[in-house]
């Protein structure tokens, strides 16, 4: 039995088809079979329901690939270990982050960061939050950058920030009278949302609810799933929409006059640095939170006179 044979099962387990494990590890579909082959060979079972698509494993193949993935943590701590002595902060780093976050999050630490570590790669992925979690589980992320509470057994969350909502209104709406707006004078028929899978619609959704019914809706659906779109609609048309915090940063001195922070406690999104339960690469998901940390305002970090809006629809 070799690390190699286990990373194979692993691969297969984790993409259900050989062909595509094979592309992942860099290796032909051919050698990648033979050395699964000689593993339960060896082990007398067989690991994987090769007469099905796609690809599963066998019951006890379960148990086996679970362990298979404990392995190979538990071997990539030994470089942790020696990076850790060396007080090195190196190699690859897979981090998956919702779009509405991304634009206003990442160009604040990327530079830095990569100045700061320069034998780090990182790799990034915009994805809505069920694939971020789905991947995380996969482990084909090291860790994402979500709105959480989640409430997910199998991920571990950190909680960073707290996000909040603020209302950019239309002069022809009634909010934009509003010096400090409650969410219960919100009108569900005169926002404009996030399309369907973007976790802050929900949110949204939630801090109306109380104005919410299933049979409120405008002349015009319009879906995007752009935070930057949704204030072009509010710019030249009517109606209002919740944007997150950071998304004002940008903003002209006329689209500032546009925007309403509600009463406390205010509606906040928190964000969290998510894991695995069980991840590794310890020291450089430290050193990446470290830098998200030192450019989000302080005021941010404090939770005190917020609410954080669930995600999950009320």
């Amino acid at each position: 039995m070799t690390t190699v044979q286990l990373e194979y099962i692993v691969a297969v387990d984790t993409y259900r088809s050989f062909v595509v494990a094979a592309e992942k590890c860099f290796v032909t579909q051919p050698t990648l079979s033979m050395q699964i082959q000689k593993l339960e060979d060896e082990l007398g079972i067989k690991l994987f329901d090769r007469s099905k698509l796609p690809v599963v494993p066998t019951e006890i193949g379960v148990s086996v690939v679970a362990q298979a993935r404990i392995i190979i943590k538990e071997n990539a701590r030994i470089r942790e270990i020696i990076a850790d002595q060396k007080k090195e902060v190196q190699g690859n780093l897979k981090v998956g982050i919702i779009p509405t976050l991304a634009p206003y999050l990442l160009p604040r630490i990327l530079t830095g960061f990569m100045k700061k570590y320069p034998k780090v790669r990182l790799e990034i992925w915009e994805y809505p939050t069920e694939q971020i979690m789905q991947q995380l589980k996969q482990e084909l992320l090291d860790c994402g950058l979500l709105a959480t509470p989640l409430h997910n057994p199998h991920l571990e969350e950190h909680p960073l920030f707290y996000e909040s909502f603020v209302v950019y209104t239309a002069k022809s709406n009634a909010l934009y009278e509003k010096k400090i707006v409650k969410a219960d004078e919100l009108d569900i028929k005169d926002v404009w949302l996030l399309n369907e899978g973007h976790c802050m619609r929900n949110q949204v959704l939630n801090i109306c609810k109380d104005k919410f019914t299933m049979g409120d809706n405008k002349n015009l659906e319009y879906n995007t799933g752009s935070v930057e779109t949704l204030k072009r609609m509010v710019d030249l048309n009517e109606g209002y929409t919740i944007l997150p915090e950071l998304s004002l940063q940008d903003l002209s001195s006329r689209q500032l006059n546009m925007v309403r922070y509600f009463k406390a406690p205010e509606p906040v999104r928190e964000i969290s640095l998510v894991t695995h339960r069980h991840f590794i690469k310890q020291a450089l998901i430290e050193a990446f939170k470290k830098e998200i940390l030192a450019h989000v305002p302080e005021k941010m970090k404090v939770q005190k006179n917020k609410k954080v809006i669930e995600i999950i629809t009320a």
